[in-house]
């Protein structure tokens, strides 16, 4: 996250995708994948964003932020 923060995204991302390879809890990987979603929300790519905040709540339907950031994509 402090790579995220700091807006260095490319390396963001790497952590969190080899966060997703090792954490089995649905839970904990919900907020991996919207934590991706709002990396890839920052960098304009709302499509790839929108399927992560998706994926994210499949894993987790009580996020409202994945709620709330879908809502402002679709609103833009």
């Amino acid at each position: 996250m402090s790579a995220q923060s700091e807006g260095n995204y490319a390396e963001a991302l790497q952590n969190y995708y080899e966060a997703m390879r090792l954490e089995i809890d649905p839970y904990d990987r919900s907020y991996i994948l919207y934590n991706i979603g709002l990396i890839h929300t920052s960098n304009g790519e709302h499509t790839k964003a929108l399927e992560y905040y998706f994926r994210a709540l499949e894993r987790n339907p009580f996020l409202p932020q994945a709620f709330n950031n879908m809502a402002v994509i679709c609103h833009y």
